[in-house]
């Protein structure tokens, strides 16, 4: 086998076991009650007019399970708030004399702009990883110009419901 194929094997079985590692954590994050879903506010819905006190609904109406349907969403967006579910990938050549772009840096956030960014720098003789939390769309640990980048382009899609 080749060095060159044996070194792409090495860096995708690398990001493969950071990624495995970012589910883990974010596994972790959420058995653990460290949620903060009971801090979050509800999804705000629109003000009912009030309506008639209603006798509760018999257990396996229709109504009743409508109902219990509703307190259900209600938890899995409040879930879903929290899942890493926005990604942002900047690919750029992080040495003169290397081509092809096969360096770059991923974001993963929530909605709230928590979650980590990834970074592989490869050069002709090795690869590097690097992973740093982010809280906020901010890293306590200095950020290079491709991982700000990453960030942004999640900030900027975010919009104004997410205060910078």
């Amino acid at each position: 086998m080749s060095s060159t194929l044996a070194g792409a094997i090495a860096i995708a079985a690398l990001f493969v076991a950071v990624l495995a590692l970012v589910f883990a954590i974010q596994a972790l994050r959420t058995q653990s009650g460290m949620s903060r879903s009971s801090k979050l506010p509800a999804t705000p819905t629109p003000e009912a007019e009030p309506q008639p006190q209603q006798p509760e609904a018999k257990q396996g109406t229709v109504r009743s399970e409508l109902k219990k349907l509703g307190k259900e969403l209600e938890v899995t967006r409040g879930e879903l708030r929290e899942t890493l579910q926005h990604l942002a990938v900047v690919r750029y050549d992080a040495f003169g004399d290397t081509g092809g772009k096969l360096s770059w840096s991923m974001a993963l956030l929530d909605d709230q702009g928590d979650g980590v960014v990834l970074t592989s720098i490869n050069s002709r003789a090795d690869a590097r990883t690097y992973a740093k939390e982010i809280k906020a769309f901010a890293s306590e640990a200095k950020l290079s110009p491709e991982e700000e980048e990453a960030i942004d382009t999640l900030r900027k899609e975010a919009g104004p419901t997410v205060e910078n």
